[in-house]
């Protein structure tokens, strides 16, 4: 039995991970979450795990009386997640906070020697290299949870760590294509509602969004060069609307390994927690003959800017991948809140990246690249602002 930590407990990946755990047998060493509002007080009661953790510092002050017995409530924000995310006891700390908030209780959990299950992809966009560098140095060892890096993960699980770039031709990362890839006419008016209607998957707001404008295919390519050292120029998105093959690799003799299942987290969640054994899982098993075809087709890079602007960012190198993440989180922000249109989304991002007049190429170190986000969410807010008032005239 392994003690775990889930930071994001109310969020999609968090609920499935609690089944995850539940079915494994083993016990919730600590649990936290941005607020109250999805029922978190109602997973402290059923689960009653030693440390408990919120980020908001309303909602940390409402819970202080509500809490089961034997339950410790850590600090609120960041320090709280991090002091979490960093428990001596814990054996498998889940990090699954949504945005560049997971960066401090990543870092805290590498430093703290963890082994990590990581959905929270932000971070590894913003210092990837950096990060990977401080796990090693510390002998923490991160796996990903996001089906499309999970299955790249599984499909390299015989190849060496150095010598990646030197068996790998190409990835193969497929995209459902979200809400809209179908969509006849124009993107300009539709509502958050509608971008929120993911056909495959069921997950929070700021990832679904991202589906949408294909944005999340640009950072999860960041992400993986970023996790395998591989050049961004070897990865190829291709949509894939039944969501089976989860990703592919193709090596240098012309083989590819493809990893494939029903799109279900809870298996990729389980890998990444039981990592390197599996085990039965709570996942359906695929019926290959109840699909008559699976479908491959090329993005449309024109339709969809954000994922031409994320590749862009990432042959940049630099602080340009902290930058572009920085920028998205608030232009998503900006339209879930009804302030900006959806097509409006890649115009925050391009101009904040205009923004950022940067020369130096190399990988940023964990201070550069919070420091590079600082700078372009004040910038973006501020672009977001100018759109929306040249828009009202």
């Amino acid at each position: 039995m392994k003690r775990t930590v889930i930071l994001g407990s109310t969020g999609s990946i968090g609920r499935n991970a609690l089944k995850v755990v539940e079915r494994l047998g083993w016990r919730p060493l600590g649990l936290a979450a941005k607020d109250d509002r999805d029922g978190f007080s109602e997973q402290l009661r059923a689960f009653r795990p030693e440390y408990a953790a919120v980020f908001d510092h309303d909602a940390h002050s409402a819970l202080k009386d509500r809490l089961p017995r034997g339950t410790k409530l850590l600090g609120p924000g960041l320090e709280g997640l991090a002091e979490l995310a960093s428990l001596k006891e814990a054996d498998v700390v889940l990090n699954s906070v949504s945005g560049a908030v997971g960066f401090a209780p990543l870092v805290a959990s590498i430093r703290a020697s963890k082994h990590i299950a990581l959905a929270n992809k932000e971070p590894m966009v913003m210092a990837g290299e950096a990060l990977m560098k401080e796990a090693a140095r510390w002998d923490a060892r991160i796996v990903p949870v996001d089906s499309e890096p999970s299955a790249i993960f599984q499909c390299l699980a015989g190849v060496k760590g150095p010598a990646y770039g030197a068996a790998v031709s190409r990835i193969f990362l497929t995209a459902s294509g979200g809400a809209f890839y179908r969509h006849k006419g124009s993107l300009r008016n539709v509502t958050p509602a509608a971008a929120l209607k993911h056909p495959t998957w069921k997950m929070g707001p700021k990832i679904t969004v991202d589906c949408a404008t294909l944005m999340n295919k640009g950072l999860e390519a960041i992400e993986i060069r970023n996790f395998f050292s591989l050049p961004i120029s070897s990865i190829k998105v291709l949509i894939h609307p039944q969501s089976v093959m989860h990703s592919a690799v193709e090596f240098k003799d012309g083989s590819v390994l493809a990893q494939m299942s029903r799109p279900d987290m809870k298996l990729p969640i389980q890998y990444a927690m039981t990592w390197p054994e599996r085990v039965p899982s709570l996942a359906v098993p695929l019926d290959l003959c109840a699909f008559r075809s699976l479908e491959f087709y090329e993005p449309d890079f024109r339709r969809f800017p954000c994922l031409k602007l994320a590749f862009e960012a990432g042959r940049l190198g630099g602080a340009y991948p902290a930058v572009l993440n920085a920028a998205n989180e608030v232009a998503v922000e900006r339209f879930v809140r009804g302030e900006a249109l959806f097509t409006e989304i890649p115009v925050i991002v391009e101009k904040t990246l205009s923004l950022h007049h940067s020369r130096d190429r190399r990988p940023p170190t964990l201070a550069e690249a919070v420091e590079a986000d600082q700078w372009a969410r004040t910038r973006a807010a501020e672009t977001a602002v100018q759109i929306r008032k040249k828009r009202k005239k």
